[in-house]
């Protein structure tokens, strides 16, 4: 079989075009293409099956790769000929045509059948077009310039099948011999007639007079209008928040039925949620922080449900049971401590009970096997947890290291824990079918679930313990001051080690991507800037500050010259403090500090060697408690002008952030100071930005091309000038919070957000609409008239008038998705805001730890049971063309 590829490329001297040819799933073989003119470039293959996938990559005169298409191609080939001319176009990722074909499409059309296409030997061309259509009642279309084609008449379109999911195709015969012109048409199904054509250009096609060839027209994509294309809308909402009669004192996986009902009532589309993945380091309320989970596979035990169990309470623990759900039920907030010792209680005594059963179910030994590779390391390291009291292995007695043959025995019926190692896979087992039939029964409302994956893992957790090569345990990652914290947040994970992943071909990542993909259709990232580069602090550091960017291109003494910057280690190193320092820090209590500093005796001062880190101070402090000093002296720690960094045998140096806040920049001379700032700022904002391109472009792709699920990047914060341009050419979907503008602007407007957007009014990490509006009027009145565009004074309190014009500024703009927190939603309607709104705050980044617990007010059922909300809802989402 013969296959003539041609696709138009724009190269420059010296660069040429192949094409990578996966036959089957055998190796993939790469060849070379032929420039001829105009752009276009040839290469004839002899191919011997009846499918293909590949893609076309650039290289320069050397051989080394340039770029790469994102996405693969894919045709068949119908039997009855031997020889095919494939016209192709270049697959560019960012087309929102082409990301859009993705797991949320394949819900919405949940009943499709594929259709067939019949290719008779006397056809000529084969027509083939990306095209995710999301109206049910739509189909596509084409009509062109010739007689077979209809003479760009609607009453005489080709109609083309849906052969898959968002492609479509049609073969038909041209016996014209002249030049092709075309274009494709949405058609509806319900009036039969064409109701809109495609923008841009007419596209193009030559004559086929050759009855042995058959001509493939590959075209990507169908060129939507705006308001023809997928826009969403859905609701934000914790697991743990959802309150219904079933919960055990905490949302539950088999809540989101109820969840799911409520969206359908309101034309929502999605749910969001946060990171479900077990946390659980020591049962206490520090556990209810999301993002630190011990194992990135398994699911949380506090969302599973003990009355959708394979097995029933024992029946002299029902009444406690009842009892004691009662009691949870009835809390305003989650009390964390008391559900999950409950649920485990109730959990091991149905084990007992019933594992001789449990041990026999063919279901679960199945689950067993299909995730050992991760399902054992967690168990045993649940066991060894529960047994040392504490998640730190490095504080274990035994399997400090991990070691797979020393662990298999834990699932050896002649173990004395194998009871214990069965318990937490079966836990996860029961996890598992909770969540796939929630996700499932989601799925047959046509509704689709957004999950969230955490940029970092938990210091102490099961993938730490077992693959530390992929990680940087001798550092912490967090992120740079911002609006959220002036110091810096340290989340005190390890951070990645890029280049052990990259040697592995990225498959950690990958795994993880297909893990989640079981369950989520969209998946937001969080902290997507942590691909190009990790805020980065040393483990002698506590705060946020006292971090660097990483990878960077750092400077070194040599720089230091260069600039005419006089460096002195000490004075630029380490923490500047003279008297006046230690009075405007200290006060009268200057003299209880100097038991921790060294008297230099030329008018500065110096920290003692054993208190001379924040994490010494720190450590000190916990067994000897200082009071009123203790921040300030770790405060002092960070005042430095440059962070070191030891890389390959020499010192190289990052700038403080915020450098010229600091004590130690004022006390500079006034010629230091200009070259350090100008310096400061060639090192944030011109230097590393090629760098952070390459990083991200290294990985990320490889990565995105592991799932089908819908990408959205949380991308607020610092960012890069890279960071747009990358999510722009991988269609990552970025995030716009209206209160936190990435432009040097008070507001974002909605309005103004281009279609890879997903616009919200507030996150889990900001405070609520409501407990917003109240935090400083100055800048409330700033957002009602400016942003709002009312007169007067804006009221003291957020009413439901105010909250329903902010939600419709998001709901009608072309972003992609508009997700709001339920909170405000139930905002828009008096009788349903909760009357305690601090109640609503779901995280303050500033307080670390923070408790997370908060509990919707409403129960899902009466909520679903207040006709005249639900339709108001249902209107503004149907109104604005949103699913």
């Amino acid at each position: 079989m013969k296959l003539y590829f041609n696709v138009g490329y724009s190269a420059k001297v010296g660069e040429k075009l192949q094409i990578v040819i996966n036959e089957g799933g055998a190796v993939s073989k790469t060849h070379t293409m032929f420039y001829t003119e105009n752009d276009l470039w040839k290469c004839e293959v002899d191919y011997f099956s009846k499918s293909a996938s590949y893609q076309y990559q650039l290289i320069d005169e050397k051989g080394n790769l340039l770029r790469t298409e994102f996405v693969q191609h894919h045709l068949n080939f119908p039997h009855n000929y031997k020889e095919f001319i494939i016209f192709d176009e270049w697959n560019n990722k960012n087309f929102p045509e082409n990301y859009l074909n993705n797991k949320i499409l394949y819900n919405k059309l949940n009943q499709f059948v594929p259709e067939k296409i019949s290719v008779l030997k006397k056809h000529t061309h084969l027509f083939r077009i990306e095209a995710p259509i999301y109206n049910p009642d739509w189909k596509i279309v084409l009509f062109g310039s010739t007689a077979s084609l209809g003479n760009w008449e609607y009453e005489k379109v080709i109609h083309l099948s849906q052969t898959e999911i968002g492609i479509w195709e049609a073969s038909v015969e041209i016996p014209e011999n002249e030049f092709i012109q075309f274009k494709y048409c949405i058609y509806d199904t319900n009036e039969n007639k064409v109701i809109d054509v495609e923008t841009g250009e007419n596209r193009f096609t030559v004559p086929n007079q050759s009855k042995e060839i058959l001509q493939v027209v590959s075209n990507h994509y169908f060129k939507f209008k705006s308001y023809q294309m997928y826009h969403g809308a859905g609701v934000a909402v914790p697991i743990f928040s959802l309150r219904t009669d079933d919960g055990f004192g905490v949302g539950e996986f088999s809540d989101m039925k109820k969840l799911a009902d409520w969206t359908k009532e309101t034309n929502l589309g999605i749910i969001q949620i946060l990171p479900i993945n077990d946390t659980t380091a020591n049962y206490s309320w520090t556990d209810s922080y999301p993002y630190a989970a011990v194992s990135v596979y398994a699911l949380h035990p506090q969302y599973i449900s003990l009355e959708n169990l394979d097995f029933e309470l024992p029946k002299d623990l029902v009444e406690g049971y009842e009892a004691e759900k009662q009691s949870l039920n009835s809390l305003e907030l989650i009390d964390y401590e008391k559900m999950i010792s409950g649920k485990w209680k109730y959990l091991k005594a149905i084990f007992n009970e019933d594992k001789d059963q449990i041990y026999k179910d063919r279901g679960f030994k199945k689950f067993i096997k299909d995730n050992e590779s991760w399902l054992l390391p967690y168990s045993a390291f649940c066991v060894l947890r529960d047994k040392y009291k504490t998640p730190n292995f490095n504080e274990w007695k035994t399997h400090k290291k991990y070691i797979a043959g020393k662990i298999t025995p834990f699932f050896s019926v002649k173990s004395k824990d194998y009871d214990a190692s069965m318990l937490h896979a079966w836990v996860q087992y029961q996890l598992h079918k909770q969540l796939k039939d929630a996700i499932d029964y989601t799925h047959s409302l046509g509704i689709s679930v957004k999950g969230d994956l955490p940029i970092g893992i938990y210091r102490h957790s099961v993938e730490a313990w077992t693959e530390p090569e992929l990680f940087g345990m001798d550092f912490q990652a967090g992120a740079p001051p911002d609006q959220f914290t002036e110091l810096g947040q340290n989340w005190e994970f390890p951070t990645y080690n890029w280049e052990a992943m990259k040697a592995d071909d990225y498959t950690w990542w990958k795994n993880r991507f297909k893990a989640l993909e079981q369950y989520f259709d969209a998946m937001r990232i969080d902290h997507v800037l942590g691909f190009f580069r990790i805020w980065r602090m040393p483990i002698s550091a506590t705060q946020g500050i006292l971090g660097y960017f990483y990878p960077a291109v750092p400077v070194t003494e040599d720089e230091f010259k260069a600039w005419q910057i006089p460096f002195d280690f000490d004075r630029y190193c380490k923490p500047f403090i003279n008297d006046q320092i230690l009075w405007n820090y200290f006060g009268e209590g200057s003299g209880k500090a100097l038991e921790f500093i060294d008297n230099n005796n030329d008018g500065t001062y110096s920290f003692k060697e054993e208190f001379d880190t924040q994490r010494k101070l720190t450590d000190f402090f916990k067994k000897n408690p200082q009071g009123s000093i203790e921040k300030p002296l770790i405060s002092l720690c960070a005042n430095v002008l440059f962070l070191t960094e030891e890389r390959d045998g020499e010192t190289v140096y990052h700038p403080r952030f915020n450098i010229y806040g600091t004590d130690s920049y004022n006390y500079l001379s006034e010629e230091e100071k200009q070259p350090i700032y100008d310096l400061y700022h060639d090192y944030f904002f011109r230097r590393q930005d090629h760098l952070w391109y390459e990083k991200a472009m290294e990985k990320l792709p490889m990565i995105l091309n592991a799932t089908e699920m819908l990408i959205c990047g949380e991308d607020l914060g610092l960012v890069p000038d890279s960071v747009p341009v990358v999510m722009d050419e991988l269609g990552i979907i970025a995030l716009k919070v209206q209160r936190m503008p990435s432009e040097n602007i008070p507001f974002y407007n909605p309005k103004n957000a281009n279609y890879l957007n997903v616009v919200t009014a507030s996150s889990h990490d900001s405070s609520t609409l409501r407990q917003w509006w109240e935090e400083d009027p100055e800048l409330t009145q700033k957002y009602y008239n400016q942003q709002l565009i009312q007169y007067g004074k804006a009221p003291e309190k957020l009413d439901s008038y105010l909250a329903e014009i902010i939600m419709k500024q998001h709901l009608y703009n072309d972003a992609v998705l508009a997700i709001f927190p339920i909170q405000e939603f139930l905002a828009t309607d008096e009788a349903l805001t909760n009357p305690k709104k601090d109640n609503e705050r779901i995280n303050i980044p500033a307080v670390f730890p923070h408790y997370w617990r908060y509990r919707m007010h409403l129960n899902l059922e009466d909520l679903k049971e207040k006709k005249s909300f639900n339709e108001k809802i249902a209107s503004w989402v149907k109104d604005s063309g949103r699913m």
